[in-house]
């Protein structure tokens, strides 16, 4: 049995040849039931709330705990050696308004992320699986729009460090174009999924846009205040 590869920019060696056969009988024997609730993947790009416009790509495994609340495990990337970078917490207007004002600052909305494209559920992308996998997505997005998220980083990958250093640093949303080089970033992480954002911004046209409560998005505003 040999020992998986590991990752080149995370110090350590490989898995001995007893980590592996532990792992291997432990994946067999135990039922991991929090992750196996993990029901959809999405893909966006989140920006320091201390320094908008500095930015980290994130995948999100997402689960419901309620109908209202969803909780997310954040990875750099979708591969089986992806490291684990943030946490991100999702819930409906109705419980954000019952927020004290002060808590209502630390999130964000996701209108932006749905409408421009930029928000993905990775899948399927040869015809005609495509158009049943984006019926689906889009439908997603109705839901997703509305939410606030709130969401830390523990692991800042962007800035080369090889371990999760430092406090947790809180991380928002882009709300508007122009607050990074999108077409860039995006363009790019659409040529590794097979995605394309400007027609899945097309196909939200129709996709009604809440009002955002005048609290979230907070980062923005105090930098545009400046």
């Amino acid at each position: 049995m040999s020992a998986p590869s590991t990752r080149a920019d995370v110090p350590g060696g490989p898995l001995s040849t007893e980590d592996v056969v532990l792992e291997t009988g432990a994946s067999m024997l135990q039922d991991f039931k929090p992750v196996k609730n993990i029901c959809a993947h999405l893909n966006a790009f989140h920006t320091y709330a201390d320094e908008p416009g500095r930015f980290v790509e994130a995948n999100h495994y997402c689960a419901h705990l309620t109908e209202d609340v969803r909780q997310c495990i954040l990875y750099d990337g979708d591969g089986p050696k992806a490291r684990l970078i943030g946490i991100e917490y999702m819930i409906t207007p109705k419980l954000y308004e019952t927020l004290p004002e002060e808590e209502r600052k630390l999130w964000h909305s996701h209108v932006y992320e749905v409408k421009s494209g930029m928000l993905i559920m990775p899948g399927l992308t040869t015809p005609p699986a495509r158009q049943v996998w984006e019926t689906a997505e889009t439908q997603e997005m109705k839901h997703v729009i509305g939410l606030y998220g709130k969401v830390y980083h523990l692991w800042q990958t962007d800035r080369g460090d090889e371990l999760p250093l430092g406090e947790p640093k809180l991380m928002t949303s882009f709300t508007a174009d122009g607050q990074f080089d999108f077409e860039k970033a995006v363009g790019d992480r659409d040529r590794r999924f097979g995605t394309d954002w400007k027609h899945k911004k097309q196909l939200r046209e129709g996709i009604e846009v809440p009002s955002i409560h005048p609290d979230a998005d907070s980062a923005w505003k105090r930098r545009n205040s400046i």
